[in-house]
């Protein structure tokens, strides 16, 4: 356990770009643009462009709610973290979506969770808010290589799995990301693929804006 220690990003503010690919159940395919801005531990911030100019989608996360803006589904979300796990299933927060993003685990470890080293590889195991997570995390890169997170009354779940990082101002970053999720709607469970391949990454000091308007 002393020898555990994860690698956290340190930045004020950060933007970044991806070229991303997201696979819906239906069988559409949508290619196109992201960019992200973050204010640690305060707000994220996102558009997703197909491309000729277009916002297909635009959201906010802070530590209270998640507002996402669909241009083209017009499925537009804007709910309190509570909201969102009792219509969809899933138990999320800003610190998670940030820990999610750049490959660290989960949560913090605490001694309640389950750590063991297996070769070149930490595997832990943690249960917070009815979900079960199952992190796989290098000893070199100190970072997350692999995540499944499940709830325990199966109404959701989360996969992702983190190939090759970057080194950014000295600290490890993803370069490319493959996420799973499965949620509930009302017609039934919905399964997103989201491929993200990350091509530029900047800690910043200035403050950046975050514009958001339903």
């Amino acid at each position: 356990m002393e020898s555990f220690q994860p690698s956290y990003p340190s930045y004020n503010y950060l933007s970044a770009r991806a070229k991303v690919i997201i696979e819906e159940e239906s069988g559409k395919v949508t290619r196109g643009t992201l960019s992200l801005r973050s204010k640690k531990d305060s707000v994220l911030w996102f558009t997703i462009s197909p491309g000729l100019g277009m916002e297909a989608v635009r959201g906010l996360i802070t530590q209270e709610k998640i507002q996402i803006k669909d241009r083209i589904g017009k499925e537009d979300i804007n709910l309190t973290f509570g909201e969102f796990k009792n219509f969809y299933g899933l138990d999320l927060s800003l610190d998670l979506f940030q820990n999610i993003l750049w490959a660290n685990p989960p949560f913090r470890f605490d001694y309640s969770d389950r750590l063991l080293r297996v070769k070149s590889q930490y595997e832990l195991t943690q249960v917070r808010n009815q979900v079960r997570y199952f992190s796989k995390i290098g000893t070199e890169s100190a970072k997350v290589i692999e995540l499944a997170g499940n709830s325990l009354d199966d109404r959701g779940s989360l996969l992702a799995s983190f190939d090759g990082f970057q080194e950014v101002d000295g600290q490890p970053f993803p370069s490319d990301t493959l996420y799973k999720l499965v949620y509930q709607l009302s017609t039934g469970s919905q399964n997103t693929i989201l491929h993200v391949d990350w091509t530029s990454i900047t800690l910043e000091d200035e403050p950046l804006n975050f514009p958001f308007k339903f």
